[in-house]
This record gives structure tokens, sequence and C-alpha cells, in this order.
């Protein structure tokens, strides 16, 4: 199976991104997800198979929920532990 896809960003979220089939556009992304989403930035458009190397996720996995929901989000990546700490009041040293 292969697909042209488009690949939109969030407006709201950084690094949040949207595949949807090219030819269906944004139709069956859910209105709450839009929502959240926001205005859609168009990144670029791709032929989609289920050997591409995708940096951040299973390209199977996007076709396949294409195919079933109308789209794929890909979430941010989940923020390390030590820079969350970078922004955590520090009682023992005085430093905020």
């Amino acid at each position: 199976m292969k697909k042209i896809c488009s690949v939109f960003r969030s407006s709201k979220k950084d690094e949040m991104y949207l595949y949807v089939d090219k030819m269906e556009k944004m139709t069956r992304v859910p209105d709450p997800l839009k929502e959240m989403f926001g205005a859609p930035v168009h990144v670029f458009d791709m032929l989609l198979t289920p050997e591409k190397e995708l940096s951040r996720v299973d390209a199977a996995k996007v076709l396949e929920d294409i195919r079933e929901k109308g789209y794929f989000l890909q979430m941010p990546p989940p923020k390390d532990d030590y820079l969350l700490d970078l922004y955590q009041d520090r009682p023992e040293t005085g430093v905020r």
C-alpha cells in the first residue's frame, strides 16, 4: 500500500504534526482535534510506503491510521526530565 500524504504542523503545539491523505485533506479529522491542533500549516507532500524511513514514526503505522481513521497524529517528543528540572525551584541552592 502506498499513498500520497500531506503533512501539516500545528499552529498551537510545537512539534505536533498531522499526516492525511492528500486527496481527502483534513475532511476526516475530527473537529475537536482540529480545534486543539489549531490552524494547520502545510509542511510538505510525500509518497508514503510502508518501507519509507521516517524520523520519529513508523510509516506502516501512519498508513494504517490514515486508512482507518483518516489521519495520523504525531505527538511532540517527551521532554527530558533534566530539562524540566531546570525550571523547578531549587530551595537547597536558592536558584530558580
